[in-house]
């Protein structure tokens, strides 16, 4: 047994290296703490510092444009701005909001875009609205058609998920304008939770992608110590935190809970350890055009991107594009004609030094 274990450990390793090397990085530009990132245009990207910076950056040549912007946004912790999305002129972003002194929400904002200043609104803001933790505030956005789907992370006050009084650790959807759907589950059979509830039970999830394919909508979940996820969000139905486990245990090593039971949605792919999943995309594009209809799946922890084929769910194929070629992953995007892929890096956030932080290209050699 421990022969043919060291035998696939050897293969794994090799296998992944020499996929690494069929690709070349390039940095674009120097950033701080990149978070969130959207292409405005086929030159240029809109992009989210956590520590409160918007910069468009082209990536053509590098050049950085700061947006300046009228959000009340607060830079603690895991919390600043986040993620950042644009459609039609119009740009979303999700922050850290301090309601009062060391008091935070995860809070949504829509602005029309100008490159000189952006002038936001406030379109939600979660509940409930007296957590004083500085971390696990989500939230990643992704767009299907009129809708806005965002992730609340459970501000590590997991007894709290399966309250359907609260957003936290749930998945919402709301219209672009900030007003609710009349048939989100609240409507329709979940009449005790909050109207912007699209799923519960979710932990700190970080990466959501509506795919092209499919039209499903895709996320990434960190677990404890271990069950990080990638599955479906479903309308009306709950993945369980802190009921389950995911397959990981609490950081002092006590039990949490099953990796899954029957009455809670089951995950695509898990992983224990934990890579510290972060954003993810459902790749579409001419650069890599053998990985169509394939989950693209980021990391922090282990810095690697990792290709998930899922069509045939009995039977899904994992594969390590790379690791450790650009530090922790914080985003992906596809570019919209070349499908060329652009990744946000970063050190660990309570590390300094800004210039180790950027925006990269992944391309074929």
């Amino acid at each position: 047994m421990l022969k043919k274990l060291i035998i696939l450990t050897i293969f794994y390793f090799f296998t992944s290296a020499s996929q690494a090397d069929q690709f070349k990085f390039k940095k674009i530009a120097s950033l701080a703490k990149p978070w969130g990132s959207s292409f405005i245009s086929e030159n240029e990207l809109i992009i989210s510092e956590k520590i409160g910076k918007i910069k468009i950056v082209n990536i053509n040549d590098g050049k950085i444009i700061d947006v300046q912007h009228n959000l009340k946004f607060k830079n603690v912790g895991q919390g600043g701005l986040l993620d950042i999305i644009y459609k039609d002129k119009y740009v979303w972003i999700s922050y850290t909001e301090e309601l009062e002194k060391r008091i935070y929400a995860t809070s949504i904002a829509r602005g029309k875009l100008n490159k000189k200043k952006i002038k936001f609104k406030n379109i939600f803001q979660s509940i409930p609205n007296d957590i004083n933790t500085d971390f696990h505030f989500g939230s990643r956005l992704a767009i299907d058609g009129d809708y806005l789907f965002a992730s609340v992370g459970e501000r590590g006050r997991g007894a709290l998920v399966q309250d359907p009084k609260n957003h936290i650790g749930s998945i919402i959807r709301i219209h672009l304008n900030g007003k609710i759907p009349k048939d989100n589950p609240k409507f329709i059979d979940k009449p005790d939770w909050l109207p912007e509830v699209y799923l519960k039970g979710v932990r700190n999830n970080q990466g959501l992608t509506i795919s092209p394919f499919d039209g499903k909508v895709y996320a990434s979940n960190h677990g404890a110590k271990g069950g990080d996820w990638f599955g479906e969000i479903k309308k009306g139905e709950n993945y369980g935190w802190p009921i389950l486990g995911w397959g990981g245990v609490n950081y002092d090593g006590s039990e949490i809970g099953p990796k899954w039971k029957p009455g809670f949605t089951k995950a695509i792919q898990y992983w224990t350890p934990s890579i510290g999943a972060s954003a993810i995309t459902i790749y579409k594009g001419e650069e890599f055009s053998e990985w169509n209809g394939k989950a693209l799946i980021t990391s922090l922890r282990n810095q690697s991107l990792r290709k998930i084929d899922f069509q045939n769910l009995s039977k899904v194929k994992e594969d390590i594009i790379f690791k450790d070629k650009i530090d922790r992953i914080r985003d992906i995007q596809i570019h919209p004609t070349t499908g060329k892929i652009y990744f946000l890096s970063e050190k660990y956030y309570g590390e300094k030094g800004p210039e180790v932080d950027g925006l990269w290209l992944m391309e074929k050699k």
